[in-house]
């Protein structure tokens, strides 16, 4: 019988960090484990010292190829991203080693989804300082995303995901002014359109979408500035000519009470993250959305301060791959 569950990639973050130990909790999780066939992807030597640091007794069955998997029974399948630099990285640790150790591991991850081994991908948490450290440039996942599906850093989009929430932002990781030259009404409508496009694929037949303001109380009619009169509004007429339902714009402090509302679209980083970490802390995952995969990962940190403590959490993890399990395939989005 063939197996329909969708293969998801589990990219182990940061080598020093807790990201091994929530990769394989949610890895071998029972209602994760029924939705979709999880592989982890990491270093082996790594991924067994976590193990035992954490009592994470479960076999460890190690691919080098993800179609070497097969049927894994109870068994946690890695597949190889060896870094052979990493053998005596001590936890807890920044190092330009595991700077370079985690994105090599959500890097293969990704080329996987490219080449169709793998459905989706979820991320565990990187560390900046030691990504700084390794000298490589990098801003965040949806940024690396772009660079490595070949798409311009700034065209795909953040979605903080958690409970039925889900918001979108039109910038990200960029200073305050820079993002203020970067809301136009074209970017304001593509992050609309990849929202919607988005939520169709996690099953929302007809989205609809709450636009929030750049101002404060959206401008208040042009009293407080004069963006959302002529950015957001006409770029909220562009989507509903083209058939997506839209509302707003809305100020960003008061437009999450609003309810039957799919998604929330922000202009600002802080906008939506104070947000997501106020009413979902440490259980929010972010998908990276408008590239040609799916790819997710978490909004909370390495934990370098429990790292093999067996105590880390992987909720935030679970959430994300269950979420991603059940998305519909690109065609039957459309």
């Amino acid at each position: 019988m063939t197996d329909a569950r969708a293969t998801i990639a589990i990219a182990t973050g940061d080598p020093a960090g807790i990201g091994p130990e929530i990769s394989m909790k949610a890895a071998l999780d029972e209602r994760v484990r029924a939705l979709c066939r999880p592989i982890v992807v990491g270093d082996p030597d790594v991924v067994a010292r976590h193990a035992q640091a954490c009592g994470i007794g479960k076999p460890i069955r190690v691919v080098e190829r993800v179609e070497d998997a097969g049927a894994a029974g109870d068994d946690l399948v890695l597949l190889a991203c060896r870094s052979p630099e990493l053998a005596n990285l001590a936890f807890g640790s920044n190092s330009a080693a595991s700077g370079r150790g985690s994105l090599a591991a959500a890097s293969k991850a990704i080329k996987a989804a490219l080449a169709g081994e793998v459905d989706a991908v979820v991320a565990a948490p990187q560390n900046q300082t030691s990504i700084a450290m390794a000298g490589i440039e990098f801003d965040g996942y949806p940024s690396f995303v772009a660079r490595e599906t070949g798409l311009s850093q700034h065209d795909v989009y953040l979605m903080l995901c958690f409970s039925d929430v889900k918001i979108v932002h039109a910038t990200l990781h960029v200073s305050v002014q820079e993002a203020l030259a970067m809301i136009t009404r074209e970017r304001v409508l593509h992050a609309i359109t990849v929202a919607d496009r988005t939520l169709k694929r996690l099953g929302v037949a007809s989205p609809k979408i709450a636009v929030g303001g750049l101002n404060p109380h959206a401008g208040e009619n042009g009293l407080f500035g004069r963006e959302e009169i002529e950015i957001i509004k006409p770029a909220m007429e562009d989507a509903t000519r083209a058939g997506l339902r839209v509302s707003g714009p809305f100020g960003a402090d008061t437009m999450f009470h609003k309810k039957d509302v799919d998604a929330f679209i922000v202009m600002l980083h802080d906008q939506g993250h104070i947000t997501a970490k106020l009413l979902a802390r440490n259980a929010t995952a972010g998908l990276a959305i408008g590239s040609p995969i799916l790819f997710s990962s978490v909004a909370h940190g390495s934990g370098h301060d429990i790292v093999g403590k067996g105590v880390a959490d992987p909720k935030a993890m679970i959430e994300a791959m269950t979420r991603l399990a059940q998305a519909k395939p690109v065609a039957q989005a459309a």
